[in-house]
């Protein structure tokens, strides 16, 4: 397998449990810091956090992300997701100029058109919502066509003559802006034709812990499959640069008791089929979580992990930020070199 950037994935869970280790909101974003911080001293490659609205997670990611950028100096810092079905793209061109920026240009987007919420049609309430004729996915995917569109820094606005301060010659884009940003964009693909249309426009791809059934295959082999059609449509497409791809998978290592009495019981060694919606039927790729020498042969066999640069550990962060530091440099120091990818 080829070398591989690894990076973590958080949802932000929170719950006022007593079992749970952030029982806040507050809870849920410092710990989110300083687990971006230890992954960064552990030598992981990415912090990624994913988003989710009227739920008990990790929500706005802005002050997050540049948060971490400014704490961190090394490791990259994505979304995987952002639902672009209730985002303002000009005004998310600016919180992201900004983010990019204090963090020294290591923003990794990943956006999409989301996932089913916690409530019916939420970005109606966010003030969104399709023309007669447009599908809330069409709107998604305009949304993020818009975006992806103000940042290449192109000057689209016509100035006030009489400003409040001097403006530069021309017509005005949107400030401030991060050069670059434009190519570190990625399109959460739940589906092959979805990939194929992020690869058409240039955007990287990432690719879940679920997608559509489209073959009845194994997930890891729709998902390899996901992500070969991904690669023809940007080479038929002519773009310059390489592009990169993620997966996200859980995986834990047993190496003691904790992760034993955590994760050795099982119960989720197998795909799933279900529903994300009345008419699409999806299949939820397995999970790992075994003794060192059985995690390795299983992830060898993987095929999509094998196809993607960029692997995604999902982390359970009501555990707290040691436990998932350590379950961290469980798969850095010992899962990776074993298969080759670092």
């Amino acid at each position: 397998m080829a070398k591989k950037h690894i990076g973590f994935l958080s949802f932000g869970h929170w719950s006022p449990s007593p079992n749970s280790g952030t029982r806040s909101a507050a809870d849920a974003l410092l710990q989110s810091i300083d687990l971006a911080v230890a992954a960064e001293e552990l030598g992981a490659d990415g912090a990624y956090f994913r988003v989710h609205h009227f739920a008990r997670q990790l929500a706005s990611p802005f002050p997050l992300l540049a948060a971490v950028g400014a704490k961190t100096s090394r490791i990259e810092i994505g979304t995987a997701v952002i639902d672009m079905r209730y985002e303002n793209p000009l005004y998310m061109a600016e919180d992201a100029g900004s983010a990019d920026l204090i963090a020294g240009g290591r923003l990794q987007l990943g956006i999409s058109r989301g996932s089913p919420e916690q409530v019916i049609d939420g970005w109606r309430y966010f003030g969104y919502q399709p023309p007669e004729g447009e599908t809330d996915s069409d709107m998604a995917r305009r949304h993020a066509e818009v975006f992806l569109d103000v940042l290449k820094g192109n000057g689209f606005a016509q100035p006030n003559p009489r400003p409040m301060f001097p403006n530069p010659p021309g017509l005005l884009r949107l400030e401030p802006h991060s050069a670059g940003l434009r190519e570190r964009i990625w399109w959460g693909a739940g589906s092959n034709a979805t990939a194929a249309w992020a690869a058409k426009i240039g955007m990287n791809l990432q690719s879940s812990t679920l997608k559509d059934d489209e073959s009845g295959l194994p997930f890891h082999i729709q998902q390899a499959d996901q992500i070969r059609a991904f690669r023809a449509a940007w080479k038929e497409a002519g773009h310059e640069r390489e592009p990169r791809v993620s997966v996200s998978r859980s995986i834990f290592a047993l190496v003691d008791d904790r992760d034993r009495a955590y994760f050795g019981r099982g119960g989720k060694e197998e795909d799933q089929i279900g529903y994300i919606d009345e008419n699409t039927r999806a299949i939820f790729g397995r999970s790992y979580a075994a003794e060192l020498d059985a995690l390795v042969e299983e992830l060898a066999k993987d095929e999509a992990i094998a196809e993607a640069d960029t692997l995604l550990l999902t982390v359970p962060n009501q555990l707290g930020v040691e436990y998932n530091a350590h379950v961290i440099e469980a798969i850095l120091k010992h899962v990776a070199p074993a298969l080759g990818w670092r």
